[in-house]
């Protein structure tokens, strides 16, 4: 977003009101500061509580005066904590329009490698901690008949691939869940929106050789973000990944696993 598209100072207006799960770093915090942007109230939440005030000091002082970033210390994986968190984030927003999980965490996996507790620590960030906090904003907005809810996934999930198993497999049922809860939740006027990211300069690039045509975090939380307000169901971004992923999901599978993709 441009500086001339900012949202001007309205305070009369009400502001929409958002959670970011996962906001210290690379996507999310961009997501923090590009909502601020746009005139949302945001909770940020992420583990690094220094990381996560900086950010929010920043994101404040940029924004309209009334907008605000909040930081909230937590770990997804704290699951008994989510109920709690959830309500009083809401009660100091004033209400919730969309809610947004980006938490992940890819560690490296060695093609020889079977590390049950590397797959266990994928599989409770990438996916039970979305289901965690996702579930509640799928009862709060189903009974208000209005709300937005955004996960962040990856290309990753769209197939089996031979470098570590267990964070494919948490993109790819997060892809899933999200388009059941799409399928329970739009009769009730609930946008469910899945995100699907290619290469993003993020600290999880730094694993993948060569990438081709990386976009930076501001820019893909721009297109995020606008993809969740126009109310897309399934967002690649950039979008040029929607059409590489057509095609290597049309790969035989006795083909596709003699590829190094």
């Amino acid at each position: 977003m441009t500086e001339r598209e900012t949202v001007p100072d309205r305070p009369l207006e009400p502001r929409p009101r958002a959670i970011v799960i996962g906001a210290s770093s690379g996507i999310g915090a961009a997501l923090v500061s590009e909502l601020t942007k746009r005139g949302y109230l945001v909770a940020a939440l992420a583990r690094r509580a220094d990381m996560l005030q900086e950010l929010c000091d920043t994101a404040s002082l940029s924004a309209a005066p009334g907008v605000y970033a909040r930081p909230y210390p937590h770990d997804v994986t704290d699951f008994d904590a989510i109920p709690e968190l959830f309500d009083q984030i809401v009660a100091d927003l004033g209400g919730l329009d969309m809610v947004i999980y980006n938490a992940g965490v890819m560690p490296a996996v060695g093609l020889d490698e079977f590390d049950f507790g590397k797959d266990k620590f994928q599989i409770e960030v990438n996916l039970l901690g979305a289901m965690a906090w996702l579930n509640l904003a799928a009862m709060r907005f189903q009974a208000s008949k209005q709300g937005n809810i955004v996960a962040i996934s990856s290309v990753s999930g769209d197939r089996g691939r031979r470098v570590n198993p267990a964070y494919h497999t948490s993109k790819g049922a997060l892809s899933i869940y999200m388009e059941s809860l799409r399928n329970r939740l739009t009769q009730h006027g609930v946008a469910v929106t899945t995100i699907k990211p290619g290469y993003v300069e993020t600290s999880m690039l730094e694993q993948v050789p060569n990438p081709r045509g990386a976009i930076s975090a501001a820019v893909a939380a721009d297109k995020i973000i606008t993809a969740a307000e126009k109310g897309r169901q399934v967002a690649y971004i950039p979008w040029r990944w929607e059409i590489i992923m057509l095609i290597i999901r049309h790969i035989p599978s006795f083909i596709f696993r003699r590829l190094s993709i």
